[in-house]
Order: structure tokens, then C-alpha cells, then sequence
């Protein structure tokens, strides 16, 4: 493994491909810690072990686990679900916790020379509110382990925070790259140059706030993704009563008006929220958008109301290559995520 540091990966033509290109496997970290799910943890390994059981059908799924007790004991519980042993593999790489969407490894490829390198971002609990001592060493320790080289740009960021067409556009949130908790000695102009330089795009799209519920200030993969180079689906809230009502609305609106790097507008697919979803009273940061392109299907949280058919069908329409899958995350969704929060995705 080396530490490339005089030039970045943009410079070097590496990019971070989009989500729906081919997977060499799924990096996931299995959940343990108690305090994201209180009172709830028990409740949604069977939701979780189906998630693995799916994407296990066209990609291999690499589990960071903490010690070698929680290796035996995820290794039987995934043979209880009949998951064949070859289709995943165990790593003691110890984690605070299981979003592997923000702290794990950032891959990015050179289709040119056919490389692949590794981005270990810094990672901060989203803005220093949870301990990520270990969860900031991740990207590190699975680029060791697959001999790939890393770059460091000493800037916070987080998976769930970008998303890319593959074609040179990123899209993302003022209301979370910008705020204080992250970078606060850079300025908006510097922190898209590392966008720019790390993911190796060309063009930068900003959008406002996020949804009710979620304490990541306002991740992009609650919001809005590209479905292919040229679409793009947003959540929108139609009860104009409802608090992300206004915050969607003016997403829209801004989306309407970008251009990518092509110079073209995006499609833009409207996607419904789900029914609001509390526990204890808390709202749940419930969305569709949270949704996982693995090779094998698209595997989309659903929480048990009348949206569910709608949005499933919206998303068959914009995935003509592979099935779109609802996966009950009634459960995980108390942890204040979902599976794309839950996931990272290597590319071939």
C-alpha cells in the first residue's frame, strides 16, 4: 500500500464510477453498537441478513466485523440463512459503528490503465456527534488488505453526502458540507475543488437541506440520485402541512435550473415521501431515496404505508437492467439510516 501524495486522483485519471457500474463486491459493517439502535438492536438483524441474502446473489459482500467473537457469530447466523460461505468473507477491521456508506473506503478507478485506488476521507461522527475513532481508519485498512493504494486529502467528508453520474457531475448539500461541524477553515470554493480533485469530477451541484429526522445535516442520499447519467430522482412531500414539504420544494426548484458538466438539464423523476414514521417520538428519517444499486437489484427501504407501491413502481420505471427489490426497514430506520447509509460499493 502506498500513500500517494503529490499528485491527486484526478490528476493521476481516476474517478469515482457511478453507483450502478459494475460491483466487484458490497463493503458492509456489521451493526453492534446498541446505543444507534436503543432499546431496538435485536429487531433488525432478519431485515439486515436479507439485505446481505440479496446482494449476495450477484456480488460478493465483505463484512467488517470487531474481534473474533462477532466473526463465529456472524458467520452462523449467515449460514442459519442459508447464505453460501463463498459468497461473503469476514474482516476483524473494529468499528464504532455500521454506516458503511460514510466511513468506508471511497474507491476510485482508472479505466485507462485498469487500477483501482482507495480516498480515506476524514470522518468525524457527522460533525464530532458520535465516537469515529475506528470508523476513520476503515478506508485504510481494507485498501491494506487489498493491496490498493490510498490518497489522504485531510478534509471531512462522507459517503452519504455526494452522489455521482459517472460522467463528470457530483451532486450534494450546502446544509451538510458547509456546516460548521465539517471543514470549517475551508470555504465553499475549496471545498468543491477536493470534491473536484478526489472524485475526479468536473462539475459540482449544490442543493439546501435535508429531511426531518436526520442527523447527518442533510446527507444528498436522502434527497436526491442519479438513476442514470442524464436522471436524476428527488423526494418530494406533497402534504404541504408536512415540515420537509417547503426544503423539497426548493430542491426541486434548484434542480430544475442546474446543468451538468455536460451542459445539459437533468430528468427529473419526483419520488413521494413515505407516511411520516416516529418512534418515541421521534421523527424517522424515512425516505426512498436511501435505496442501494447492487448488481443483483436495487434494494429500496420500504416502511409498510401506501407510498411503498408508488415508489417501487416509479423506480422499476427508471431501472430497466436489473429488479427493483423493497426491503422492510421499519426496524433499521431507527438508527437514523438505511441501506445505502449501510453499504459501500467496490467497483470492478
Amino acid at each position: 500500500m502506498t500513500h500517494q501524495s503529490d499528485k491527486t486522483p484526478r490528476e493521476l485519471g481516476y474517478h469515482f464510477p457511478a453507483e450502478w457500474e459494475p460491483h466487484a463486491s458490497t463493503w458492509l459493517s456489521y451493526p453492534h453498537n446498541e446505543a444507534s439502535w436503543p432499546g431496538k438492536i435485536h429487531t433488525i438483524f432478519s431485515f439486515y441478513h436479507e439485505f446481505i441474502r440479496l446482494v449476495c446473489r450477484g456480488e460478493m459482500v465483505n463484512i467488517n466485523v470487531v474481534d473474533e467473537e462477532m466473526k463465529n457469530k456472524v458467520e452462523e447466523e449467515l449460514q442459519k440463512e442459508r447464505i453460501s460461505g463463498d459468497r461473503f468473507a469476514l474482516h476483524i477491521h473494529p468499528t464504532n459503528d455500521a454506516w458503511c456508506r460514510d466511513h468506508g473506503p471511497a474507491f476510485v478507478v482508472n479505466r485507462n490503465i485498469g487500477s483501482r485506488a482507495v480516498v480515506s476521507w476524514l470522518y468525524n461522527g457527522w460533525g464530532g456527534k458520535y465516537p469515529a475513532d475506528l470508523d476513520t481508519l476503515i478506508p485504510s485498512r481494507v485498501a491494506e488488505w487489498l493491496g490498493l493504494p490510498v490518497f489522504y486529502p485531510g478534509v471531512v467528508m462522507e459517503g452519504g453526502s455526494i452522489d455521482v453520474n459517472g460522467k463528470g457531475t457530483l451532486i450534494t448539500t450546502n446544509s451538510c458540507l458547509l456546516h460548521p461541524n465539517r471543514n470549517p477553515d475551508f470555504s465553499q470554493v475549496q471545498i468543491e475543488e477536493f470534491l473536484v480533485q478526489y472524485y475526479g469530477v468536473e462539475k459540482v451541484l449544490w442543493l439546501d437541506d435535508g429531511i426531518e429526522g436526520d442527523d447527518t445535516d442533510g446527507h444528498i442520499d436522502d434527497l436526491t440520485r442519479f438513476v442514470n447519467e442524464n436522471t436524476v430522482i428527488t423526494m418530494v412531500e406533497p402534504n404541504r402541512v408536512d415540515k420537509n414539504h417547503e426544503p423539497l420544494k426548493k430542491n426541486l426548484e434548484k434542480l430544475k435550473k442546474m446543468r451538468m458538466a455536460n451542459g445539459k438539464q437533468m430528468n427529473i423523476v419526483e419520488l413521494p415521501m413515505p407516511e411520516p414514521l416516529y418512534y418515541e417520538g421521534q421523527r424517522l428519517p424515512a425516505s426512498y431515496a436511501n435505496f442501494y444499486m447492487a448488481n443483483a437489484g436495487v434494494m429500496v427501504p420500504v416502511f409498510n404505508c401506501k407510498q411503498d407501491e408508488i415508489a417501487l413502481d416509479i423506480l422499476s420505471g427508471c431501472f430497466k437492467d436489473r429488479p427493483v427489490i423493497g426491503i422492510d426497514s421499519t426496524e433499521i430506520i431507527w438508527g437514523l439510516g438505511s441501506w445505502h447509509c449501510l453499504s459501500q460499493q467496490e467497483p470492478e
